[in-house]
């Protein structure tokens, strides 16, 4: 069986990861160029976030079967397209929910603490910290609010380590579970009123695409910070530039940007009250050795005729 694997390069940057594995013939291509030409002869295909639209899959072989999304996410793919053509579409659900949920949490400490603004500081030469009073806000997380906008694998765990530093929880999700001791589930609204922190965990969807806009931004408070690990596009990036501004709200840390990479000129490089990292959330040694296990994986029982984590069943003709 022959496998090809897209975007190498952001699966294995540093080259620690071995795709030879995943079958018996594997060509490997850094980039997603020439995906059609490419995949001739192939029965499965390994994208990373690169765009297969049904204009591609229009033109992909007979031969191929399988395509498995490297990641949580699928919005990059046209699963009613490829359901059509008897494509099976896999994802790999919780492969980085220990690394991505340490990300927020680290997001959110370092929100509370100022720390990126006393970076900013020092690497300006501005050493006034040192030596005069603390010119910059800091802050306990312990009793403040967090709101978590979806409370799938991630979402989940970000709120137990929240629980464990003594925050009290809001979490709105389409599937409310029971409120328990420090969590309750509220409205959409009330989250954004309430929170101190707010940090997305959810998918990527129509109805989720700019859930955080110039409406969402203005309901929070002024000194709420907004953590997005999980989608650029769940944040309307121009409305939240105006309310970094304006001072609508306090900050914002983003490991994920609404068009990646991000443009090098965007304001939000330059801004005292923004964390930026080039989503890394999912890039740990060990996240991304797990990744590769779990590909393997849905390739073996594909191959076994018992396919998991199939995401487009339904549109499978």
């Amino acid at each position: 069986m022959k496998t090809v694997v897209l975007c190498s390069k952001k699966m294995s940057y540093d080259g620690l990861l071995d795709f030879s594995s995943l079958s018996e013939e594997v060509d490997v291509y850094e980039d997603s160029e020439n995906v059609a030409e490419r995949a001739k002869g192939a029965e499965v295909l390994i994208t990373k976030e690169n765009p297969v639209d049904r204009e591609l899959i229009s033109r992909l072989p007979d031969s191929l079967k399988l395509i498995v999304e490297a990641g949580t996410g699928f919005n990059n793919i046209d699963i009613k397209a490829a359901g059509k053509r008897g494509i099976l579409v896999c994802n790999i659900p919780a492969y980085s929910t220990e690394s991505v949920s340490e990300m927020a949490i680290a997001f959110l400490l370092m929100c509370s603490s100022s720390l990126g603004q006393q970076m900013r500081m020092i690497e300006r030469g501005d050493k006034r910290n040192f030596s005069e009073y603390l010119r910059v806000s800091h802050n306990e997380v312990f009793r403040k609010t967090l709101g978590i906008i979806g409370e799938g694998h991630i979402g989940s765990r970000v709120r137990d380590v929240a629980l464990a530093l003594g925050m009290d929880v809001l979490v709105y999700t389409r599937t409310p579970k029971e409120d328990r001791e420090g969590v309750r589930h509220a409205s959409f609204e009330e989250l954004l009123k309430q929170s101190d922190y707010i940090s997305l965990h959810c998918p990527l969807t129509e109805k989720t695409r700019h859930i955080i806009d110039e409406k969402a931004l203005s309901t929070m408070k002024k000194t709420a910070f907004l953590i997005n690990t999980s989608r650029g596009a769940l944040v309307d990036e121009e409305a939240l530039i105006r309310a970094l501004k304006e001072g609508t709200i306090a900050g914002a840390a983003l490991d994920v940007q609404e068009r990646e990479p991000l443009d090098p000129k965007s304001p939000l490089f330059d801004m005292d009250n923004v964390i930026l990292t080039p989503h890394i959330g999912w890039k740990a040694n060990d996240t991304r050795k797990r990744l590769l296990s779990i590909i393997k994986e849905n390739i073996e029982a594909y191959r076994r005729g018992e396919p998991v984590n199939v995401v487009n069943r339904l549109e499978l003709r």
